[in-house]
């Protein structure tokens, strides 16, 4: 396998691609579940599925529009979805909540009439559905370089306002911290990270890959900063373990990545489990 990274461009793209998504998506996702908002993801994913079959749609009936990557306007359809939900949350002051449901509602509805414009599903459908380890070309690469950056940049300048916010917004707006434009921020910045990952992990389960490991991170670390540690440890443990069994069984890298995190979660809940039971055990044969 290491001989056919080294030799074939695609394997190459698939794995570094696969590398900075376990990375970046854990460590956007531990705000996005401390947040609560991890539904978004899903409503977003629903949303960025509508402009790549808009796309591919466009692709089919525009000439000119032939070799449009449609990762492009999946992450444009991820970002104004992002706005409408931020849009939304404001009109339903007292209702927050209904904005992703009416989100991700308009993204099924789009979604499915920009399928049957183009003829139904194809395999191009397929693999930004469920993740494709062929399909990843070096442009993708490059976007998804691109989106890691701009995250990075976002978290680190930002870390101590989205920290304050996650934990308690009332007294980030006492103390001056401009919430309404951090949480568009935020919210354009998980569309990115959401239409970036697509290619590896697929639309319907990209939410998957930032929601799995923070879930597991939040079993055993003792501490925000060790959760996003945990996170992004179990991320990239998800992605290798996935891309190499999708490798040699021929299967969709976005079903191995989410059934590897779901298996490391699993792994941790018993470990715990087993820990706990034994400590208590100890603790029992302890005389007073």
């Amino acid at each position: 396998m290491i001989a056919s990274i080294l030799q074939y461009e695609f394997l190459q793209n698939a794995f570094a691609s696969g590398i900075i998504i376990g990375f970046i998506a854990p460590l956007l996702g531990v705000f996005i579940v401390v947040r609560k908002l991890s539904l978004i993801a899903d409503a977003l994913s629903h949303v960025t599925l509508a402009g790549i079959a808009g796309s591919l749609y466009l692709s089919q009936s525009v000439a000119s529009l032939a070799l449009l990557n449609p990762i492009y306007l999946g992450i444009a359809a991820s970002v104004a979805g992002s706005l409408m939900i931020e849009r939304l949350r404001s009109l339903y002051k007292n209702f927050e909540e209904l904005a992703i449901p009416i989100i991700l509602s308009a993204g099924i509805g789009f979604g499915a009439i920009f399928i049957s414009l183009a003829q139904g599903f194809s395999s191009d459908l397929f693999g930004y559905l469920f993740g494709s380890v062929s399909a990843v070309s070096r442009q993708d690469l490059y976007v998804i370089i691109g989106i890691a950056v701009v995250v990075i940049i976002f978290l680190f300048s930002l870390y101590k306002e989205l920290f304050v916010l996650s934990f308690d917004e009332e007294y980030a707006k006492v103390s001056g911290i401009g919430s309404k434009w951090i949480h568009v921020l935020f919210m354009i910045v998980t569309a990115l990270v959401i239409a970036g990952s697509m290619r590896i992990v697929g639309i319907l389960l990209v939410s998957s890959m930032m929601t799995l490991p923070v879930a597991a991170s939040l079993q055993i670390a003792k501490g925000f900063k060790q959760a996003i540690a945990y996170s992004v440890i179990f991320g990239e443990i998800a992605v290798l373990i996935g891309l190499v069994t999708a490798y040699y069984l021929e299967l969709a890298p976005g079903g191995t990545i989410v059934v590897s995190s779901i298996a490391i979660l699993l792994i941790i809940l018993l470990g715990k489990r087993i820990y706990l039971a034994f400590g208590k055990e100890q603790r029992g044969g302890v005389p007073e």
